[in-house]
């Protein structure tokens, strides 16, 4: 009932499982991962403990093939189940039990396991697996673009519902607590692949950071253009963005100072503002950013990105219609 592929990014180690399915909420169940062990798709008549166990034997040194023969080997429904495991060596296994419905079955190679059940036939996997040997993307990209090859291929015979992807490094989680880099789930979905690469898509644009060289300086050109833009949706210094945030100290009457602008993380360094952009403006902006999740692409004064330039021209679009 599920095509998925486990993997690892040869040139970080990122572990990684996608997967879609005619299946409610596929991502609650088949995708395991831990950044440093591996990762775990479970799946068939999936045995939801072969994530977690599956990971406790990877941690405790074993391999990937060793750790599914461990899982595969006590359970009594072994020959319903699939599943697949890659190790934070590359090392991939993947298990196809007999009794599982037609046509079931895997692949595996350097740094990737994939498998499916219920699935048009072969080369559904072959789709998942060829795409992922030919590269040529950002790894999350890459497994979404596998599982949109599986979906072309004639995917799962029962039709599409739900998708998901799981990608871990270490400290790579929000505010680096944890080592959930990406974690996307479309649970009930009509296109649940391509639903998955636009939250990708967005995830991308709110907690990926520019580099220096996509940005752009404020010069007085831009300036004049960023202050109509930013006017059109009340972002103006003063406006109805910059009160959005405020400390709950200043709303109970403490006099506790305000957080410093200066150790908020931003990418470059500051340059001279142009006459028609000062510290005012440019705060403005960055309450503006805040409120639409941007935090992480602040650039240092002087600068804007690229990318929250194009979002900052869509969203002045759009309130002009």
């Amino acid at each position: 009932m599920t095509y998925s592929i486990v993997a690892r990014d040869p040139a970080t180690g990122d572990l990684a499982v996608a997967v879609q399915s005619k299946f409610l909420a596929v991502g609650a169940v088949v995708p395991w991962a831990r950044a440093g062990v591996g990762a775990v798709a479970t799946q068939a008549y999936a045995n939801a403990a072969y994530g977690p166990d599956g990971l406790a034997l990877l941690a405790g040194g074993a391999s990937a093939g060793g750790a599914l023969d461990g899982l595969v080997a006590p359970d009594q429904l072994r020959d319903q189940r699939q599943a697949g495991i890659v190790d934070t060596h590359g090392e991939a296994a993947s298990h196809t039990g007999p009794e599982c419905f037609a046509w079931a079955g895997g692949r595996t190679g350097p740094g990737f396991a994939a498998q499916g059940n219920i699935l048009a036939g072969p080369g559904v996997v072959d789709g998942l697996a060829d795409t992922f040997v030919a590269g040529g993307r950002p790894f999350p990209e890459l497994l979404v673009a596998c599982l949109a090859a599986a979906d072309a291929a004639g995917g799962d015979r029962r039709g599409r519902e739900s998708a998901a992807l799981l990608v871990v490094r270490e400290a790579g989680g929000y505010g680096g607590g944890n080592d959930r880099w990406i974690d996307l789930r479309v649970d009930d979905h009509d296109d649940p692949i391509g639903e998955l690469g636009r939250l990708l898509g967005l995830q991308r644009l709110y907690l990926d950071r520019p580099s220096i060289d996509e940005l752009i300086a404020i010069d007085e050109a831009s300036a004049a253009e960023l202050r109509a833009l930013m006017s059109r949706l009340g972002a103006e210094p003063g406006g109805r963005f910059g009160g959005v945030y405020q400390p709950m100290s200043v709303l109970i009457g403490d006099d506790a100072p305000a957080a410093d602008p200066a150790s908020r993380p931003m990418t470059g360094s500051p340059r001279p503002l142009p006459s028609n952009w000062d510290m005012d403006w440019q705060s403005a902006l960055e309450d503006w950013m805040a409120v639409e999740n941007l935090e992480e692409r602040t650039a240092a004064p002087g600068w804007i990105d690229k990318r929250v330039l194009d979002f900052l021209h869509d969203k002045a679009a759009a309130a002009s219609r």
